[in-house]
């Protein structure tokens, strides 16, 4: 059998929980979206979830494999991804305090689709999360074909979910664009930020 559509059902509640549980993904994508608009927040999302293939696509080839064999390989792109976080959130902390200061702010990026692309792809958690996580769905379908089929409706969820966040992020940008509201969203993805990097170095 080639696929066994049978764990469709509980990989999609399954997948339902793992996508609505907010991470980095989804607050950089809310804070793109809120200050620079639609297309900024789709060039993100485009970022994020290019980074995601080629995570999925490693696993699925079996380099998901080798690399967790080789505990430096993901030690080095975990420190590189707690210091990315960390840039994202001093970043921001920088803005907060010239904001308050009346000074003339930095974007941290006018690049999202790099930004997005470097935010998950130096995330090793990805790479462990196919890993554990697919494998459990395989059945008794053949394994090479199974994986690509879960990871594909996996990345589709993903994407509809963080298109939601995007579209609405954007509809609501004037009203949320107060001073105070901009100022709370931003304490909060630098909380996040500095949060998932100390997380990942631990």
């Amino acid at each position: 059998m080639l696929f066994d559509f049978g764990q469709v059902p509980a990989f999609l509640i399954a997948c339902v929980v793992v996508i609505v549980t907010p991470g980095v993904d989804a607050f950089l994508l809310l804070r793109t979206s809120l200050r620079s608009g639609t297309r900024s927040g789709l060039l993100a999302l485009a970022g994020i979830h290019s980074a995601a293939a080629v995570q999925v696509a490693l696993v699925i080839s079996g380099l998901g494999v080798v690399l967790a064999r080789y505990p430096m390989v993901l030690t080095a792109l975990r420190w590189i991804g707690a210091a990315y976080l960390l840039y994202l959130a001093v970043s921001i902390a920088r803005g907060l305090i010239k904001r308050a200061a009346d000074q003339p702010e930095e974007a941290i990026s006018n690049r999202p689709f790099r930004q997005g692309f470097l935010t998950n792809i130096t995330n090793p958690k990805m790479i462990l999360f196919s890993l554990a996580f697919l494998p459990q769905f395989i059945g008794s379908g053949e394994p090479a074909p199974q994986l690509a089929m879960l990871a594909a409706v996996f990345l589709g969820l993903a994407a509809v979910w963080e298109l939601m966040i995007v579209l609405a992020a954007s509809r609501m940008a004037k009203k949320l664009k107060r001073p105070g509201v901009t100022t709370a969203l931003d304490a909060v993805c630098a909380a996040v930020f500095l949060t998932m990097s100390v997380g990942l170095v631990l």
